[in-house]
Parts: C-alpha cells; sequence; structure tokens
C-alpha cells in the first residue's frame, strides 16, 4: 500500500521529515541515508524532505559538527580533555577510540534530538503561519470585492 505522506508536502509530513532528517544527520554511523529512510518510512515523513536534510552534515562540515558534539558529549560526561591524534587503525580504535566514541554519541544524540525538534516546531508553526496569512488575505479581498 502506498503512504501518500512519503512524497506529499503537508504540515505533518513536512515537520516530521525535519525532525527525521535533522537527527539523522548527527548520528555518527554509515548509512545515515538507510536509518533517514526506515525512520520515514516508519512515522510517515516526506522521504525527499528528510534525506535531504541529512546531507547537512557532509564531508565539509562533519569536522567541525562532529568536533562540536564530541565536546557536548564531553562536557556532559564530565570527561577530561583530551590530546587528539588520529590514525586510521585498528590498534588506534582499539586503545583510543573508546574513549572518543561515548562523548561523541552522547553529543550527537543531544544535537540531533534538540535540532530535530527545533525544527519539528519552527515547521509546524512556520506553516501555520503562512495559512492564517493566506486566509487573512482572502478575507481581505473579498472585502474590498464587496
Amino acid at each position: 500500500m502506498e503512504e501518500p505522506n512519503l512524497f506529499h508536502l503537508n504540515r505533518h509530513s513536512v515537520s516530521v521529515a525535519v525532525f527525521v532528517g535533522l537527527f539523522s544527520a548527527f548520528l555518527p554511523v554509515p548509512g545515515q541515508t538507510i536509518i533517514a529512510t526506515l525512520i520515514a518510512l516508519m512515522v510517515r515523513a516526506n522521504l525527499p524532505i528528510s534525506l535531504a536534510l541529512i546531507w547537512i552534515t557532509n564531508p565539509l562540515t562533519i569536522p567541525p559538527l562532529f568536533y562540536g558534539t564530541f565536546e557536548l558529549g564531553r562536557w556532559v560526561l564530565d570527561s577530561p580533555p583530551m590530546a587528539f591524534h588520529f590514525t586510521p587503525t585498528l590498534e588506534w580504535f582499539e586503545q583510543q577510540g573508546q574513549q572518543f566514541l561515548a562523548p561523541l554519541f552522547v553529543g550527537s544524540l543531544i544535537t540531533g534530538l534538540t535540532l530535530g525538534v527545533v525544527g519539528y516546531f519552527s515547521i509546524h508553526q512556520l506553516w501555520r503561519w503562512h495559512v492564517v496569512r493566506s486566509w487573512e488575505a482572502r478575507k481581505r479581498r473579498r472585502e474590498l470585492n464587496k
């Protein structure tokens, strides 16, 4: 059965899609596209918007954004400052990666949830404001035509 909200633009599907896309964008895991698609299907969100918002985190923005989420997670977990020297080896992940993963995941979840909720309510309110403004304009036009 086809779900109409997956591709239609309405207040619910777009607001939820913004939440899904922003939340998924800040997950520090590979496969954000698959995750966002599955969540969008489950909650009946607009699929293209959900997927487009994932690209907030892209190869240019990932380093500063994930550094910020790491620092947020480090602050929340009250972790001491760490010297960072990354070498893409299995040994590094075994020895030092664990120190970085917990703060990164905690900060990323907090950031994704916060931005997702703010995005959801912002789109919901902007949509409502636009509809009310359109109704008022139509009402004024009718009064002028009388």
